[in-house]
């Protein structure tokens, strides 16, 4: 059995930059009225009719989800109340890309009462890019086992262990607004996916 004597541990990073294809956009309802039932009455109303734009601009309804139902007052001094908030959020996954724009300008077309909260961009599936992060890693740690054999003056022997570290997940690249396309307002950028991994060598013979 290798002593930690006879050993090499090396850590390695792969990255890889993949462009994502499905973007998360979180949207929702909001108002005000004098009293609790009419503000959730008011915002059940208006949730129905996001979630009708949404699928009327072509999203499935299982890419639909409620992120979020709150009702509370507003006061105007505590504890006299000036109003009562209520709020519905909706998460949505807009699988057609060049589609996004059109769902945008779906939910900011529900009325007053919409709300724009964000968006985010992802890989459906990372499985592809994440082997070759994983490849890259593996080669950046051999690469330095065998540096640091040839300065010790010992030949590098086989693998006795690795251990894959996690480096963040996915990691999003800035994107913007592409203010001078007006066809296409929204751009998904890039994300960089990186893979952190420890291999322990022994020292050959």
């Amino acid at each position: 059995m290798e002593t930690e004597h006879e050993q090499i541990a090396v850590a390695g990073e792969g990255a890889v930059s993949a462009a994502p294809d499905v973007m998360r956009l979180n949207a929702g309802v909001e108002v005000r009225r004098t009293s609790a039932a009419e503000a959730f009455a008011a915002v059940r109303a208006a949730a129905v009719r996001l979630t009708q734009a949404l699928t009327g601009a072509g999203l499935a309804p299982e890419d639909l989800r409620t992120s979020e139902l709150s009702l509370g007052p507003e006061y105007e001094v505590y504890p006299k109340v000036a109003a009562y908030r209520a709020a519905q959020g909706v998460e949505a996954l807009v699988r057609d890309l060049p589609r996004a724009d059109r769902v945008i300008d779906t939910v900011a077309a529900v009325g007053e009462e919409a709300r724009l909260n964000g968006v985010s961009f992802e890989l459906s599936d990372p499985t592809a890019a994440l082997a070759e992060a994983r490849e890259r890693a593996f080669r950046d740690a051999a690469a330095k086992a065998a540096q640091y054999a040839e300065l010790a003056g010992r030949p590098l022997g086989g693998v006795i262990s690795v251990t894959e570290e996690l480096t963040g997940g996915p990691q999003p690249m800035v994107f913007a607004a592409l203010a001078a396309d007006e066809k296409a307002s929204i751009s998904p950028g890039r994300q960089t996916l990186s893979i952190g991994v420890r291999v322990v060598y022994a020292f050959g013979d």
